[in-house]
């Protein structure tokens, strides 16, 4: 376990305890399930956010051991953040590359998040100092790219299987909130060399998404080896789901959303720290109203950014 100083709102340091891997055998899956889990030093009754990892060059960001710009900042924000390593991670690849369902493991990803809630409790109890800390009835999920087709099943989006047919719902009743980064859109215009690769995301349906989300799209996020829509497509949540949903559109962002994935790593090409700060900050906020009605953090936040001279990004709602 370490210690790892981050900040909270006001920029005082927050500890924050880490600790992993915590182990969990799962029946018929090719390897453990092994996640880290991220909190405050201090405090009861935490809320949960179940992050997932995108993919990208780099072996260990794809996994457990990735986005510690935002889980140290959310977990400073009073998060319990837990990160699985999902069987996409280029750490796993050599062991699982002829497993069903390989390489994109799509529909284990979004069981993977069942499983952690299933055993949280588990979790809990084998994390030193976070026994009897954690709100099991206050969670919420968050992805990355991947992650955020991801979350998008967990938070009720269905696809149509591309081998076996017939329509797959992953929702998951107990997380009550998701945060989108810059997810996949929508699948009709996939026109780019990965559109063949990756068959399932041309057939996602957002109209049954219905738990509410915040959709987080940079507005230079051009995925053209997806599609030549633009950077719109990773509004497409937001834009296709019913409400309530949330859009916080990045000025000047890339995929990387500023350098959310790992510190100082290579593929991020738009390297912001102050973004990665701020997004951190507004969707701790965003969450927190959401898992606790009547926290005013989301409103302020969203009055502060309106007022601000030189703002990150927008926000709308429906």
């Amino acid at each position: 376990m370490s210690t790892i100083p981050s900040a909270d709102a006001s920029g005082t340091a927050a500890p924050v305890l880490s600790f992993s891997p915590v182990i969990l055998s799962v029946p018929g899956r090719p390897v453990d399930l092994q996640v880290r889990v991220s909190a405050p030093a201090t405090g009861t009754g935490l809320a949960v956010i179940l992050l997932s990892h995108g993919g990208g060059p780099s072996n260990n960001l794809s996994s457990l051991n990735g986005y510690a710009p935002l889980v140290n900042l959310w977990a400073a924000h009073g998060f319990v953040v837990i990160q699985p390593t999902h069987l996409t991670s280029r750490t796993l690849s050599h062991l699982v590359a002829d497993a069903a369902g390989a390489p994109f493991f799509w529909r284990s990803r979004s069981e993977d998040m069942s499983h952690i809630l299933d055993r949280l409790d588990v979790i809990e109890k084998a994390v030193p100092l976070l026994c009897g800390r954690i709100d099991h009835t206050k969670v919420a999920v968050a992805g990355h790219s991947f992650g955020g087709f991801t979350s998008s099943l967990l938070l009720g989006a269905r696809v149509t299987d591309p081998h076996e047919g017939g329509e797959v719902s992953l929702f998951e009743p107990r997380i009550k909130a998701g945060v989108l980064l810059a997810a996949p859109g929508r699948g009709d215009v996939l026109n780019g060399p990965m559109a063949d690769a990756l068959p399932v995301f041309r057939t996602i349906d957002f109209s049954t998404m219905t738990t509410p989300t915040l959709v987080v799209a940079g507005d230079k996020d051009d995925s053209r080896h997806f599609t030549d829509m633009g950077p719109d497509w990773h509004a497409d949540p937001y834009t296709l789901a019913p409400g309530p949903k949330t859009l916080l559109s990045l000025f000047g962002a890339e995929h990387g959303l500023g350098g959310i994935a790992g510190y100082d790593a290579a593929e991020t090409t738009d390297e912001n720290p102050e973004r990665v700060a701020a997004l951190a900050r507004l969707t701790a906020a965003y969450l927190r109203t959401q898992l606790r009605p009547g926290a005013p953090t989301w409103q302020a936040e969203c009055e502060a950014l309106t007022t601000d001279p030189d703002p990150i990004g927008r926000v709308e709602s429906k």
